[in-house]
């Protein structure tokens, strides 16, 4: 009658988590009563947006339950965050990366154009460089001074619209509509704060290099590494943006004080990539924050196990879409990415990767021995293991076979 927390849903971190592994485990399915919730906050996040704010499109901050509340609540302190749902909403587009059900996407676009509007009426400039920042907001949970949350443009909401922004104007070139609209987001999305380097390296958690000020160093929240997890606007591409994100990781150190932040650090770790150390947080999820029915603690919370799973598969295979010269989507699948030198021989069979892809992999000493790659939709990929690349261009239904060399 009186369950943790309200038995609300937090769109910080932790129910976008429960959903981790369902596409890449196979599991979409699952994902309907999420992509459902996201629907019905549309409508009550657009009565929130007009009361609240002035502003057309809708809008849902760190919590929502199961009469889809969408306004600020306990606080602001962790309330006034205004991007949950637009992290909720950037799922909806990943859905379409991995099924290329373009019924679907057309179902969704006016939830991804909605939070899109919400912003372009809410975002402000900041003065000293002219960005478009959030504001009021909060890095999630997280103080930089005593006691004090509220910020503006925190890196996480930049991340979060800059995923947002791009996906909605590439969800309507597929459509074939709202021309005008797309090129405005596009045009607002570079002015978005970039990600920023701190006096120690580090990438910052907020517009101000505060991060050595902040009361607690070792925060459970990743939030200013959503662009390295689950987005992958921060990759290998970017060498100095990963390097920032690594010394971040470092700083917050090897607890996180929660289940599910042991298993966000892992996902982390795997993208990297650094197999071993992801490998440690998994281990420490599976001793240190499980009870003996496996369920994350502390009160099974089960965004550890779910997260823990993703993490698991991210180290076995990631993926990401690219853009083509020709401004089509083309694919990339990392076979084995983050492979842990605690398991030096084994397989694994049915993860899926964007695009429509299915995967099999085994390896030995180490080492990929053969791998199997399932063209659903007939997209083209870039097929990786380490530093050798294959381009592929595999029909509908074909399937190609890595022997490993």
């Amino acid at each position: 009658m009186n369950p943790p927390w309200g038995g609300k849903y937090t769109i910080n971190i932790n129910t976008e988590m429960n959903y981790w592994p369902a596409e890449t485990c196979a599991l979409p399915e699952c994902e309907q009563p999420l992509f459902g919730m996201i629907r019905d906050l549309s409508h009550t996040g657009a009565r929130t947006a007009q009361e609240m704010y002035g502003a057309h499109g809708w809008v849902c901050h760190h919590n929502t339950d199961l009469w889809r509340a969408s306004a600020p609540i306990d606080g602001a302190f962790w309330g006034l965050w205004p991007t949950g749902g637009a992290w909720l909403t950037t799922m909806l587009w990943q859905h379409y990366l991995f099924s290329g059900d373009k019924k679907f996407l057309a179902s969704v676009y006016p939830v991804m154009k909605g939070s899109c509007e919400f912003f372009l009426d809410t975002l402000v400039e900041e003065p000293a460089h002219h960005w478009l920042v959030t504001c009021p907001s909060v890095s999630p949970e997280h103080a930089h001074h005593d006691n004090t949350s509220i910020c503006d443009g925190p890196t996480m909401d930049e991340a979060i619209l800059r995923d947002l922004f791009g996906e909605t104007a590439e969800a309507a070139r597929i459509l074939g509509k709202d021309k005008t609209f797309a090129q405005e987001l596009l045009a607002k999305r570079a002015r978005l704060a970039p990600y920023q380097i701190g006096k120690d390296g580090q990438l910052q958690e907020w517009l101000q290099d505060w991060d050595r000020q902040a009361p607690d160093i070792h925060h459970r929240h990743m939030s200013p590494l959503y662009g390295l997890f689950p987005s992958d606007q921060i990759t290998a591409a970017e060498p100095e943006l990963m390097a920032a994100a690594r010394k971040l990781m470092e700083q917050r150190g090897d607890d996180g004080g929660m289940g599910w932040a042991q298993a966000w650090r892992a996902a982390l770790w795997a993208r990297m990539p650094d197999g071993d150390k992801a490998y440690f947080f998994i281990r420490s999820l599976l001793t240190s924050w499980t009870e003996s029915n496996l369920f994350d603690r502390p009160v099974a919370q089960l965004d550890g196990n779910f997260g823990g799973t993703a993490a698991i598969a991210e180290m076995l295979l990631q993926s990401q879409a690219l853009e083509s010269q020709n401004s089509n989507l083309k694919y990339e699948i990392d076979l084995l990415p983050a492979l842990p030198s605690a398991w030096p021989n084994g397989s694994s069979k049915g993860l899926y990767a964007r695009g429509g892809f299915v995967v099999s992999e085994t390896w030995k000493d180490g080492k990929l021995t053969e791998a199997a790659v399932q063209s659903l939709l007939g997209n083209p990929v870039r097929l990786k293991y380490g530093d050798q690349a294959r381009e592929l261009s595999l029909k509908k239904g074909a399937i190609f076979q890595w022997d490993g060399q």
